[in-house]
Protein backbone atom coordinates (compact mmCIF):
# COMPACT_ATOMS: atom_id res chain seq x y z
CA UNK A 1 0.00 0.00 0.00
CA UNK A 2 1.16 3.54 -0.76
CA UNK A 3 2.26 5.87 2.01
CA UNK A 4 -0.45 7.30 4.25
CA UNK A 5 2.00 9.78 5.75
CA UNK A 6 0.12 12.59 7.47
CA UNK A 7 -3.32 11.33 6.43
CA UNK A 8 -5.97 11.31 9.14
CA UNK A 9 -8.04 8.14 9.42
CA UNK A 10 -11.09 7.67 11.65
CA UNK A 11 -12.03 4.07 12.40
CA UNK A 12 -15.10 3.01 14.37
CA UNK A 13 -15.14 -0.37 16.06
CA UNK A 14 -11.39 0.04 16.43
CA UNK A 15 -10.90 -1.83 19.71
CA UNK A 16 -10.59 -5.31 18.13
CA UNK A 17 -10.88 -7.38 14.99
CA UNK A 18 -10.81 -5.75 11.56
CA UNK A 19 -10.81 -2.24 13.01
CA UNK A 20 -7.78 -2.88 15.21
CA UNK A 21 -5.70 -4.58 12.54
CA UNK A 22 -6.56 -2.01 9.89
CA UNK A 23 -5.56 0.78 12.27
CA UNK A 24 -2.15 -0.78 12.90
CA UNK A 25 -1.51 -1.35 9.18
CA UNK A 26 -2.41 2.25 8.30
CA UNK A 27 -0.32 3.53 11.21
CA UNK A 28 2.67 1.64 9.80
CA UNK A 29 2.16 3.73 6.62
CA UNK A 30 2.41 6.92 8.65
CA UNK A 31 -1.27 7.72 9.17
CA UNK A 32 -2.80 9.62 12.08
CA UNK A 33 -5.40 7.33 13.64
CA UNK A 34 -8.58 8.34 15.45
CA UNK A 35 -9.83 5.22 17.21
CA UNK A 36 -13.48 5.04 18.23
CA UNK A 37 -15.20 2.32 20.26
CA UNK A 38 -16.84 1.94 23.67
CA UNK A 39 -14.07 0.04 25.47
CA UNK A 40 -11.52 2.58 26.68
CA UNK A 41 -8.87 0.13 27.92
CA UNK A 42 -8.89 -1.85 24.67
CA UNK A 43 -8.68 1.38 22.65
CA UNK A 44 -5.62 2.43 24.63
CA UNK A 45 -3.93 -0.87 23.75
CA UNK A 46 -4.69 -0.40 20.07
CA UNK A 47 -3.40 3.19 20.20
CA UNK A 48 -0.14 1.91 21.67
CA UNK A 49 0.18 -0.65 18.86
CA UNK A 50 -0.42 2.12 16.31
CA UNK A 51 2.26 4.33 17.83
CA UNK A 52 4.71 1.43 17.93
CA UNK A 53 3.97 0.86 14.24
CA UNK A 54 4.99 4.44 13.45
CA UNK A 55 1.75 6.40 13.42
CA UNK A 56 0.05 8.85 15.77
CA UNK A 57 -3.13 7.75 17.52
CA UNK A 58 -5.99 9.36 19.40
CA UNK A 59 -8.39 7.18 21.39
CA UNK A 60 -11.94 8.52 21.62
CA UNK A 61 -14.26 6.28 23.67
CA UNK A 62 -17.52 6.50 21.75
CA UNK A 63 -20.91 4.85 21.75
CA UNK A 64 -21.46 5.06 18.00
CA UNK A 65 -25.17 4.34 18.37
CA UNK A 66 -25.46 7.82 19.94
CA UNK A 67 -25.66 10.66 17.42
CA UNK A 68 -24.12 13.28 19.70
CA UNK A 69 -21.27 10.97 20.67
CA UNK A 70 -20.44 10.58 16.97
CA UNK A 71 -20.49 14.35 16.49
CA UNK A 72 -18.12 14.87 19.42
CA UNK A 73 -15.79 12.15 18.16
CA UNK A 74 -15.53 13.79 14.73
CA UNK A 75 -14.92 17.18 16.37
CA UNK A 76 -12.07 15.74 18.42
CA UNK A 77 -10.54 14.21 15.31
CA UNK A 78 -10.54 17.55 13.52
CA UNK A 79 -9.23 19.40 16.57
CA UNK A 80 -6.36 16.92 16.94
CA UNK A 81 -5.31 16.53 13.31
CA UNK A 82 -6.90 19.38 11.38
CA UNK A 83 -9.19 17.33 9.15
CA UNK A 84 -10.23 13.88 7.98
CA UNK A 85 -8.98 12.03 4.89
CA UNK A 86 -10.52 8.62 5.47
CA UNK A 87 -13.52 7.45 7.49
CA UNK A 88 -13.91 3.72 8.06
CA UNK A 89 -17.36 2.75 9.37
CA UNK A 90 -16.51 -0.60 10.92
CA UNK A 91 -18.48 -0.84 14.18
CA UNK A 92 -20.82 -3.81 14.27
CA UNK A 93 -22.65 -6.44 16.28
CA UNK A 94 -24.28 -9.64 15.05
CA UNK A 95 -26.99 -12.04 16.22
CA UNK A 96 -27.98 -15.71 16.20
CA UNK A 97 -31.72 -16.45 16.26
CA UNK A 98 -34.64 -17.32 14.04
CA UNK A 99 -37.35 -14.69 14.10
CA UNK A 100 -39.84 -17.12 15.65
CA UNK A 101 -37.38 -17.72 18.52
CA UNK A 102 -36.84 -14.06 19.39
CA UNK A 103 -38.19 -12.96 22.77
CA UNK A 104 -36.71 -9.44 22.83
CA UNK A 105 -37.51 -7.46 19.70
CA UNK A 106 -35.33 -4.56 20.86
CA UNK A 107 -32.31 -6.44 19.48
CA UNK A 108 -33.48 -5.36 16.00
CA UNK A 109 -33.30 -1.71 16.96
CA UNK A 110 -29.93 -2.21 18.65
CA UNK A 111 -28.36 -3.84 15.58
CA UNK A 112 -29.79 -1.20 13.28
CA UNK A 113 -28.34 1.57 15.46
CA UNK A 114 -24.89 0.03 15.81
CA UNK A 115 -24.47 -1.40 12.31
CA UNK A 116 -26.30 1.14 10.19
CA UNK A 117 -27.25 4.38 11.95
CA UNK A 118 -23.77 4.76 13.45
CA UNK A 119 -22.41 4.87 9.90
CA UNK A 120 -25.01 7.49 8.96
CA UNK A 121 -24.13 9.61 11.99
CA UNK A 122 -20.35 9.42 11.56
CA UNK A 123 -20.51 9.97 7.82
CA UNK A 124 -22.84 12.96 8.19
CA UNK A 125 -20.56 14.76 10.64
CA UNK A 126 -17.32 13.79 8.89
CA UNK A 127 -18.45 14.49 5.32
CA UNK A 128 -17.64 18.24 5.19
CA UNK A 129 -14.09 17.50 6.32
CA UNK A 130 -13.68 14.54 3.96
CA UNK A 131 -14.92 16.73 1.09
CA UNK A 132 -12.31 19.37 1.87
CA UNK A 133 -9.55 16.78 1.46
CA UNK A 134 -11.25 14.86 -1.38
CA UNK A 135 -11.00 11.79 0.78
CA UNK A 136 -12.56 8.36 1.00
CA UNK A 137 -15.55 6.92 2.85
CA UNK A 138 -15.38 3.21 3.68
CA UNK A 139 -18.25 1.01 4.85
CA UNK A 140 -17.35 -2.39 6.28
CA UNK A 141 -20.53 -4.22 5.36
CA UNK A 142 -20.94 -7.99 4.85
CA UNK A 143 -21.95 -10.54 2.26
CA UNK A 144 -25.16 -10.58 4.30
CA UNK A 145 -25.73 -7.07 3.00
CA UNK A 146 -26.28 -8.68 -0.39
CA UNK A 147 -28.24 -11.83 0.42
CA UNK A 148 -30.41 -13.07 3.26
CA UNK A 149 -29.11 -15.67 5.70
CA UNK A 150 -31.21 -17.64 8.20
CA UNK A 151 -30.76 -16.80 11.91
CA UNK A 152 -29.30 -13.38 10.92
CA UNK A 153 -32.42 -11.39 10.03
CA UNK A 154 -31.45 -8.32 12.09
CA UNK A 155 -27.82 -8.37 10.99
CA UNK A 156 -28.63 -8.88 7.30
CA UNK A 157 -31.23 -6.11 7.42
CA UNK A 158 -28.76 -3.64 8.94
CA UNK A 159 -26.12 -4.49 6.35
CA UNK A 160 -28.61 -4.21 3.48
CA UNK A 161 -29.41 -0.74 4.83
CA UNK A 162 -25.71 0.15 4.94
CA UNK A 163 -25.23 -1.05 1.36
CA UNK A 164 -28.17 1.01 0.11
CA UNK A 165 -27.09 4.12 2.00
CA UNK A 166 -23.53 4.14 0.67
CA UNK A 167 -24.53 3.18 -2.87
CA UNK A 168 -26.89 6.17 -2.89
CA UNK A 169 -24.33 8.47 -1.27
CA UNK A 170 -21.74 7.50 -3.88
CA UNK A 171 -24.01 8.87 -6.61
CA UNK A 172 -24.64 12.08 -4.64
CA UNK A 173 -20.89 12.62 -4.34
CA UNK A 174 -20.03 12.21 -8.02
CA UNK A 175 -17.76 15.07 -9.05
CA UNK A 176 -16.96 16.05 -5.46
CA UNK A 177 -13.63 14.23 -5.32
CA UNK A 178 -14.92 11.96 -2.54
CA UNK A 179 -15.06 8.23 -3.27
CA UNK A 180 -17.11 5.55 -1.50
CA UNK A 181 -15.92 1.99 -0.90
CA UNK A 182 -18.25 -0.74 0.37
CA UNK A 183 -16.44 -3.81 1.71
CA UNK A 184 -18.31 -7.13 1.90
CA UNK A 185 -16.35 -9.77 3.84
CA UNK A 186 -17.66 -13.26 4.52
CA UNK A 187 -16.78 -15.11 7.72
CA UNK A 188 -13.68 -13.53 9.26
CA UNK A 189 -11.90 -14.71 12.40
CA UNK A 190 -12.76 -11.79 14.71
CA UNK A 191 -14.43 -11.47 18.13
CA UNK A 192 -17.72 -10.24 16.62
CA UNK A 193 -19.34 -13.68 16.68
CA UNK A 194 -18.42 -14.36 20.31
CA UNK A 195 -20.23 -11.15 21.31
CA UNK A 196 -23.32 -11.91 19.21
CA UNK A 197 -26.74 -11.55 20.80
CA UNK A 198 -29.23 -14.36 21.05
CA UNK A 199 -33.06 -14.44 20.93
CA UNK A 200 -33.34 -12.80 24.36
CA UNK A 201 -31.08 -9.89 23.34
CA UNK A 202 -28.24 -11.09 25.59
CA UNK A 203 -24.77 -12.11 24.48
CA UNK A 204 -24.46 -15.80 23.63
CA UNK A 205 -20.79 -15.66 24.78
CA UNK A 206 -19.51 -18.00 22.07
CA UNK A 207 -19.84 -18.51 18.33
CA UNK A 208 -22.82 -20.60 17.32
CA UNK A 209 -21.04 -21.47 14.09
CA UNK A 210 -18.71 -24.43 13.65
CA UNK A 211 -15.59 -22.67 12.35
CA UNK A 212 -14.00 -24.30 9.34
CA UNK A 213 -11.57 -23.69 6.50
CA UNK A 214 -13.73 -21.03 4.85
CA UNK A 215 -13.17 -18.60 7.71
CA UNK A 216 -10.75 -15.87 6.57
CA UNK A 217 -8.03 -14.73 8.95
CA UNK A 218 -8.16 -11.06 9.86
CA UNK A 219 -4.76 -10.26 8.35
CA UNK A 220 -5.81 -11.52 4.91
CA UNK A 221 -9.05 -9.58 5.20
CA UNK A 222 -7.26 -6.35 6.13
CA UNK A 223 -4.72 -6.81 3.32
CA UNK A 224 -7.59 -6.89 0.82
CA UNK A 225 -9.17 -3.82 2.40
CA UNK A 226 -5.94 -1.82 2.31
CA UNK A 227 -5.48 -2.63 -1.39
CA UNK A 228 -9.03 -1.50 -2.11
CA UNK A 229 -8.42 1.73 -0.17
CA UNK A 230 -5.22 2.42 -2.10
CA UNK A 231 -7.04 1.92 -5.42
CA UNK A 232 -10.09 3.87 -4.20
CA UNK A 233 -12.32 1.05 -5.41
CA UNK A 234 -16.11 1.33 -5.21
CA UNK A 235 -16.71 -2.20 -3.93
CA UNK A 236 -14.82 -5.16 -2.52
CA UNK A 237 -16.53 -8.55 -2.41
CA UNK A 238 -14.20 -11.07 -0.80
CA UNK A 239 -13.67 -14.59 -2.17
CA UNK A 240 -14.53 -16.04 -5.56
CA UNK A 241 -17.35 -18.11 -4.06
CA UNK A 242 -19.01 -14.94 -2.79
CA UNK A 243 -18.71 -13.22 -6.16
CA UNK A 244 -20.37 -16.21 -7.80
CA UNK A 245 -23.12 -16.06 -5.18
CA UNK A 246 -23.80 -12.39 -5.93
CA UNK A 247 -24.14 -13.24 -9.63
CA UNK A 248 -26.38 -16.23 -8.94
CA UNK A 249 -28.71 -14.09 -6.86
CA UNK A 250 -29.45 -12.06 -9.99
CA UNK A 251 -30.18 -15.05 -12.23
CA UNK A 252 -31.35 -17.76 -9.82
CA UNK A 253 -32.39 -16.21 -6.47
CA UNK A 254 -34.30 -19.29 -5.34
CA UNK A 255 -31.17 -21.41 -5.72
CA UNK A 256 -29.19 -18.95 -3.58
CA UNK A 257 -31.84 -19.22 -0.84
CA UNK A 258 -31.53 -23.01 -0.80
CA UNK A 259 -27.73 -22.86 -0.79
CA UNK A 260 -27.76 -20.42 2.15
CA UNK A 261 -30.13 -22.62 4.16
CA UNK A 262 -28.10 -25.77 3.47
CA UNK A 263 -24.84 -24.04 4.34
CA UNK A 264 -26.15 -22.78 7.67
CA UNK A 265 -27.56 -26.20 8.56
CA UNK A 266 -24.23 -27.85 7.77
CA UNK A 267 -22.23 -25.31 9.78
CA UNK A 268 -24.48 -25.60 12.81
CA UNK A 269 -24.95 -29.36 12.71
Amino acid sequence: MASMQGKTVVITGASSGIGEELAVVLASRGANLVLAARRQEELAKVAKRCEQAGGRALSVPTDVSDQEACRRMVERAVEAFGGIDLLVNNAGVTMWARLDEVTDLSLYERLMRVNYLSAVYCTYFALPHVKTRKGLLVAISSLMGKTGVPTRTAYAASKHAMQGFFDSLRVELLGSGVDVLVVSPGFVDTPIRSSAVGPDGKQVQQSQRVESGDTMDVHTCVAQITRAIERRERELVMTTKAKVGVFLKLVAPGLVDRIALKAMRNKNS
